[in-house]
């Protein structure tokens, strides 16, 4: 009777370890495209990503690269002061958006074009992503707009 309990005791353990397996691993198979990883322009440049790939890309909206066009596709460079990648995005901008700010852009790079989905803009005068201030700062070209320059 011992016996009995200790190996139904094993056989539930290992059936909640199975059954935890399986959920982790379909957790993560659901996930897998909702993970957008952040990329700099600079990495982009120095090993361009596959076609199929998305992600994100930010820096500064390099001055006199934005181009509207008589199409709705819009083209501007993003850029983090090492490396500039042209963008093309088909939409409305948000209404923050202008050269020399900051932006994120989601989407994915094919022959040497950034193919934007969304493009998100800062939100106020000294806003900017932490990935795309990390990236201006490895750069050297950040400044902290609150000790000025």
């Amino acid at each position: 009777m011992k016996n009995l309990k200790k190996r139904r005791r094993i056989q539930v353990i290992i059936i909640a370890f199975v059954a935890l397996a399986v959920s982790t691993t379909l957790i993560g198979y659901a996930m897998r495209d909702g993970i957008n990883f952040f990329r700099s322009p600079s990495q982009v440049a120095e090993a361009p990503p596959e076609p199929s790939e998305v992600f994100r890309i930010g820096g500064l909206v390099e001055e006199g690269s934005l181009v509207r066009g008589l199409s709705e596709t819009i083209t501007f460079s993003v850029t983090d002061g090492g490396a500039s990648i042209k963008v093309a995005y088909s939409g409305v901008l948000p209404d923050l958006f202008e050269e020399n700010q900051g932006m994120v852009a989601t989407g994915s790079y094919e022959n040497g074009v950034f193919n934007a989905t969304e493009i998100l803009a800062k939100h106020d005068e000294t806003y900017m992503p932490k990935e795309v201030v990390d990236a201006l700062k490895e750069q050297g070209v950040y400044v902290d707009p609150d000790k000025g320059s």
